[in-house]
């Protein structure tokens, strides 16, 4: 492959549509300051009915895609699977813990909201960085299938453990910031587990009634856009809840962009030069690599919406990690392409 796929007009200008979405939810709170109070009504507990239901189907499209019955691809190299668990599971929280405290370690709740993002492997933008840079569709299809499952199994564990019991150990006080393991896991349920139910079906059921190239080449490309549609929505009312404090914090941004882009470069240098040292060819280099720069930011937003609530400061931060995430990992498919060996 050569990788000279182009992105489509909805994904080449993501990080505009998030921006508009932005000012399209301030603008509600500030036009209509009944909206809010309207939104809040839309709850049980402290469940958003509107924002679970935008969650959900976000997740679905990109776990509709996985097709889990490549996972012995994964397994059949041993060594290029321990080094993508070493990237995705060990490295990459680590190294979002420690940026997370060099650059808000003052700011509990942001700090939360980029670990929530850190531990959360890719499992949809991947697969476009990927085709993107011309790297192996088979091997990377793999690797996100069984991130899928990782996440599922152990998301709550690494929330559990990178914001309750990493934080006192090396000194940094969260505050009143806690996070219920049992909590996390009950979001992860809902939504990763039920889309990821839904997507695992679907797959099944239409490949065996409608074929595999029926289902590759006309039920996915038509579902796709849903995703981003799901998540602009979710942004909208987000920010139309905070409208006004959205608008007195814009050195915010930029305090949980510079770490959030220091850690996609450091993420996908060091995954493709020690996938490189291992002998690995050049387009499984690249699918591990943009593997472990990405995260699973729609995962994120929903355990953050989940809980901490809509109006949280661990929810705003986690709206960041698409808008940076965007832009960095294009610019880092043209560095791929550059390094081709």
């Amino acid at each position: 492959m050569e990788g000279n796929k182009q992105l489509g007009f909805l994904d080449r200008y993501l990080t505009l549509w998030i921006f508009l979405a932005m000012l399209v939810g301030i603008g509600l709170s500030v036009l209509l300051p009944g909206f809010p109070a309207l939104v809040n009504k839309l709850s049980i507990g402290t469940t958003s009915i509107p924002i679970a239901i935008g969650l959900i189907v976000m997740m679905y499209p990109p776990l509709a895609k996985v097709n889990y019955q490549e996972l012995p691809l994964v397994f059949a190299d041993v060594k290029l699977l321990v080094l993508s668990l070493v990237q995705n599971w060990i490295v990459g929280p680590l190294l979002m813990f420690g940026l997370a405290w060099v650059f808000l370690g003052a700011e509990p709740a942001y700090f939360t909201g980029l670990m929530l993002i850190g531990v959360a492997r890719c499992i949809a933008m991947v697969l476009v960085w990927n085709d993107l840079a011309g790297g192996n569709r088979q091997y990377v299809a793999a690797l996100v299938a069984f991130n899928s499952l990782f996440q599922i199994l152990f998301y709550s564990l690494f929330v559990w453990i990178f914001v309750s019991v990493l934080p006192p150990l090396v000194g940094l006080d969260l505050g009143e910031v806690k996070v219920d393991p049992i909590e996390v896991l009950q979001s992860v349920g809902l939504y990763l587990g039920l889309p990821f139910l839904a997507g695992w079906l679907s797959r099944l059921v239409l490949v065996k009634t409608r074929g595999l190239a029926w289902f590759e080449t006309s039920y996915l490309p038509r579902i796709s856009p849903i995703t981003l549609v799901a998540l602009l929505f979710t942004i909208v009312v987000m920010f139309s809840l905070k409208g006004n404090l959205i608008l007195a914090l814009p050195l915010d941004v930029l305090k949980i962009a510079l770490p959030l882009t220091c850690y996609f470069v450091i993420m996908f240098t060091a995954a493709f030069w020690l996938s490189q040292r291992a002998g690995t060819d050049y387009s499984r280099a690249t699918s591990l690599a943009f593997t472990a720069a990405g995260n699973n930011f729609e995962l994120g937003i929903a355990i953050a919406i989940a809980v901490f609530g809509l109006n949280s400061p661990q929810a705003f931060a986690t709206v960041i990690g698409p808008l940076i995430e965007v832009p960095v990992l294009i610019l880092l498919v043209r560095v791929a392409k550059r390094w081709r060996y």
